[in-house]
């Protein structure tokens, strides 16, 4: 698991390296000599920690131990490391009221999984001359009935099919909006 391997004992190249125990005390500048002698009196490893520091840090410790804490550490990160793609809706000038909904509302699920949404108008034959204001109004009024905070990434501009624009989600602005539904619902019950 781990991306880079680090020295340990023998492999290490320095002269002198500043020194922590297993408990974590600080033993201070060693010569490589004296660092493996206490840790080989300590029955583990010299494992250099940060190469690039003068002069490089080492730690005694026991390797596989070492090794399985870092491929630990490593794995949490990685499990707290949210992937985040651009999904893609795309509507017509013809797209009917319930369609525009329906499309509306698996924006806006893609929204609350933390996904940044392309809203498109595909335009073809005819509907190219169209123009533009009315175009980027049709988008406009598609956006506005997404029932998910947002905000715009980018602006509605023209793309190589129509029209385009990216929006992605604001916490702050659902939160809000879902503060003011709960206390609506209190209100009518």
């Amino acid at each position: 698991m781990a991306t880079d391997r680090l020295r340990i004992n023998n492999e290490i190249n320095a002269h002198e390296l500043r020194v922590v125990s297993a408990d974590g005390t600080n033993l201070g500048v060693l010569s490589l000599e004296a660092a493996l002698a206490a840790a080989k009196q300590a029955g583990a490893d010299l494992i250099e920690i940060s190469p690039s520091a003068v002069p490089p840090i080492a730690k005694i410790m026991d390797y596989g131990k070492f090794e399985y804490e870092r491929s630990k550490k490593e794995k949490v990160a990685k499990a707290k490391v949210k992937v985040s793609e651009t999904k893609e809706v795309q509507i017509k000038v013809g797209t009917g009221d319930n369609d525009m909904a329906l499309k509306a509302r698996k924006a806006a699920e893609w929204l609350a999984e933390g996904h940044r949404v392309r809203a498109e108008l595909f335009l073809k034959g005819r509907y190219k001359g169209m123009e533009e204001k009315f175009l980027k109004e049709r988008l406009e009024r598609f956006l506005k009935i997404i029932p998910y905070a947002y905000k715009v990434a980018e602006p509605i501009a023209k793309s190589p099919k129509g029209f385009a624009g990216v929006i992605e989600r604001d916490l702050a602005a659902q939160a809000k909006r879902e503060k003011e539904q709960a206390t609506k619902q209190n209100e009518n019950q």
